[in-house]
């Protein structure tokens, strides 16, 4: 037996009015949520006050992110005010990283980060397999798990949260604490809340930070819906921010993404985020190409009409895709002659559209219309009359021997 080393020696740490809190869950059980007709499991959230021993709890059936930062919000706003230093336990929602020696790095969950800076406060997380340095909130949640919710199994959530403020006021924070001697709430009151400092004027707005793959479509997934970003990202690792209003996505921890948070449908897509020569692919009503076809001039709209009804089975959605893209390509002037002529000759194929480009034949007048006098018959589009076959007959008859 080597004895006692200075290792084994409990330190008390002594913390003055308004300098620490801790923070910890803890489960008590399952609880009855109206909202959804069934028994969950639930946990308390507590956050003690380490000077007076006065704490502020609360319910919830998860132990998310977006529940850690607004039971904190809920509790510095039930103590009027806010501590210098938060001590939480490692959990991921506050810690993503812990240090398990001075000389490692602890990575804070970026989402209780923003907490931190609204508030004021520094984050203090307690060291891997060290309980006792968070001993006064793994008190407070036995107390209260002894206490407020012994026999409370199974009860409505919505009556157990109705049940305990009256429990942290008139019981706890009436109790002779066993190690101070003193009434919580008492010393809350006279010495500790007057030093808490105030909490911000601007309400802190509720952000989550959650990594996120960029899969083959260039979009993310968050929270049930999908969101794009710069197609060069797929297949790499970014970071999502998301407010109630809003989603911006980082990379390297440059902004390279902003959608609304919510929207029609599951999909928010930001075509400059798609390849240039193959965003105009995801489009797969008629609607759509028939407005860019519109947008390209009156001669457009009206081919791309006829396309798309040249096969009273086969959709032609692909070919009407082939001759948009195409015509996007050359002036509005050549544009307008080669879907006129297209419309005139009864052309509804990419390939015989482009070869009018092609071969300039755009350039070339078309033949003029013949006006049908009332009450006589029409010739078919490419009929001559007479005069002009007499006309062309004689242009190219071989000259007579003389």
């Amino acid at each position: 037996d080597k004895g006692v080393s200075a290792k084994d020696v409990a330190i008390p740490v002594e913390s003055k009015p308004g300098e620490v809190a801790q923070v910890d869950f803890g489960y008590v059980g399952q609880l009855y949520d109206s909202s959804v007709g069934k028994l969950r499991r639930a946990w308390c959230f507590v956050m003690v006050l380490s000077f007076s021993r006065h704490m502020a709890v609360r319910v919830s059936f998860d132990q998310t992110v977006a529940t850690w930062l607004r039971l904190h919000v809920e509790c510095f706003e039930e103590f009027g005010g806010v501590v210098e230093v938060v001590r939480p336990d490692n959990l991921k929602a506050a810690v993503l990283r812990a240090a398990f020696t001075p000389d490692e790095p602890t990575e804070l969950n970026r989402s209780y980060r923003e907490l931190a800076r609204h508030y004021g406060f520094k984050v203090d997380p307690t060291p891997p397999y060290a309980p006792k340095k968070k001993g006064k909130v793994e008190s407070s949640v036995k107390y209260a798990k002894r206490s407020f919710f012994i026999g409370r199994e199974e009860q409505d959530v919505e009556v157990v949260r109705a049940a305990l403020p009256t429990w942290v006021m008139e019981t706890a924070g009436r109790r002779k604490h066993g190690t101070t001697g003193k009434q919580p709430l008492i010393v809350f009151k006279e010495q500790e809340k007057p030093l808490l400092r105030p909490l911000p004027s601007q309400q802190f707005e509720m952000v989550v930070w959650k990594q996120a793959k960029v899969h083959q479509d260039t979009h993310i997934s968050f929270d049930s819906r999908l969101y794009s970003v710069p197609w060069r990202l797929v297949g790499s690792q970014v970071w999502v921010r998301t407010t109630s209003s809003t989603v911006l996505v980082y990379a390297d921890d440059q902004r390279v993404a902003t959608h609304p948070r919510r929207g029609e449908g599951r999909r928010s897509t930001n075509e400059e985020h798609l390849p240039e020569e193959r965003r105009a692919w995801r489009h797969r009503g008629r609607e759509h190409w028939e407005r860019a076809a519109d947008a390209m001039g009156p001669e457009a709209g009206q081919l791309i009409r006829e396309i798309f009804e040249a096969d009273d089975v086969l959709y032609q959605l692909r070919t009407v895709q082939a001759v948009v893209k195409l015509l996007e390509g050359y002036p509005s002037h050549r544009v307008a002659a080669t879907c006129a002529r297209a419309s005139f000759y009864g052309i509804t194929s990419y390939g015989r559209v482009k070869r009018i480009l092609v071969n300039a034949l755009d350039m070339e007048p078309l033949p003029t219309a013949v006006v049908a006098s009332p009450g006589r018959l029409s010739s078919p589009r490419f009929a001559r009359n007479v005069a002009e076959l007499i006309t062309l007959a004689g242009q190219e008859a071989p000259d007579e021997p003389s």
